[in-house]
């Protein structure tokens, strides 16, 4: 299973739509997840005619988005449990925040800072793929791919 994972891509504030170098490489997703501050509801619209999504709002998302999306979910991918949230509070102890978040998973998908992270801890990966169109507090835009074929295999792309 190939995952594109999202976050923070504050459409349209940000950019007018995806980077097409991102937009290329979504057509070989079998599930996109993006953890929040989509802004609009037509950035998620857009991506469900792309493969199947999970989303979670974000503290900048719109009310509607806000009312759509849940502020946290837990995804069953095959054998892997994926906790997805956007995050919360300062950059500083964002991961220890999520984590408290959830137990039992695999994976924890996270957002909120901008800034790419692929680290594994106490055997949980902690995985956060910055953000393809906003470059506030990181010097390159960047999205996530997670790859499970009976391992865990992710990697930060930067564009």
């Amino acid at each position: 299973m190939k995952i594109f994972v999202l976050s923070d891509t504050h459409i349209p504030k940000s950019a007018d739509w995806l980077p097409k170098k991102l937009c290329d490489e979504l057509q070989d997703a079998d599930l996109i997840l993006h953890a929040g501050d989509l802004t609009d509801i037509d950035v998620y619209n857009r991506l469900k005619k792309i493969a199947p999504v999970r989303a979670v709002h974000g503290n900048m998302d719109d009310s509607i988005l806000c009312k759509t999306l849940p502020e946290k979910d837990i995804i069953d991918a095959g054998i892997y449990k994926i906790g997805l949230i956007h995050g919360y509070g300062p950059p500083f102890g964002l991961t220890e925040r999520v984590a408290r978040e959830f137990s039992g998973v695999d994976i924890i998908v996270f957002g909120h800072s901008h800034s790419p992270k692929n680290e594994t801890k106490n055997g949980v990966l902690f995985f956060n793929p910055g953000s393809p169109t906003d470059k506030i507090f990181t010097r390159s835009n960047s999205y996530g791919v997670i790859e499970l074929n009976g391992k865990i295999e992710s990697r930060i792309v930067r564009l």
